[in-house]
């Protein structure tokens, strides 16, 4: 039996996770539709392993996940989400995911990773290996998202997702003046002088989908 925390801004989503993982002999002993809720109940808890969504509203799950091993946290993420977009599975992967599953996966599938992960292996969801090899292999246009780095992807991702800067500062435990040095450094980079530019090439680059919006 493993202890698991549910992240997911779908209360109905939370349930029938719920229903799956305790019929397999898991325990769920916390959930929440909110990183920084879910970070302190982590730190609490300390469950074996995280099953965290990437969409939860005008925030990401990859807030959450770039927190764990911060705080030196030994739980172990699977990533369970909508988003089939290569760059996910990758900046996922990167961050430290054990594990990645589309939803709409069979219920066996959720079990089958949850089994893997507690074991330590690495687990991909059907169709996940091609995902995370496609990023590999993608290029972005000279003078786009491609120049950038993975700070600087992760404050855009939070301003086209409405984040103020001192919301952001919050987030990334930076200060508010130097939020906004990112910001005008990415806006001079990418050659967008407002946040709906910023958005519309965010989108047309791949880095974030519009229904995330």
């Amino acid at each position: 039996m493993s202890d698991i925390y549910l992240v997911d801004d779908h209360a109905l989503m939370r349930d029938g996770l719920r229903v799956v993982l305790e019929h397999g002999g898991h325990r769920v002993v916390g959930e929440s539709d909110d990183p920084t809720i879910a970070l302190a109940d982590i730190q609490r808890l300390t469950p074996g392993v995280l099953l965290l969504d990437l969409n939860l509203g005008k925030r990401s799950g990859l807030e959450l996940l770039e927190q764990l091993p911060r705080r030196k946290l030994a739980t172990r993420t699977i990533v369970l989400t909508m988003s089939a977009q290569p760059h996910h599975v990758a900046e996922a992967l990167r961050m430290g995911a054990a594990g990645y599953v589309l939803k709409g996966s069979p219920a066996a599938t959720v079990l089958a990773a949850v089994g893997t992960v507690v074991r330590e292996g690495r687990y991909l969801g059907p169709g996940v290996d091609e995902l995370a090899a496609k990023a590999l292999t993608q290029t972005l246009r000279p003078g786009a998202l491609g120049q950038l780095s993975a700070r600087e992807r992760q404050i855009i991702l939070l301003v086209v997702r409405g984040h103020s800067s001192n919301a952001i500062a919050e987030l990334l435990h930076l200060s508010p003046k130097t939020v906004d040095s990112y910001r005008s450094r990415l806006m001079g980079k990418l050659e967008v002088s407002d946040v709906p530019a910023l958005v519309r090439l965010a989108i047309r680059e791949g880095l974030i989908s519009a229904d995330e919006m």
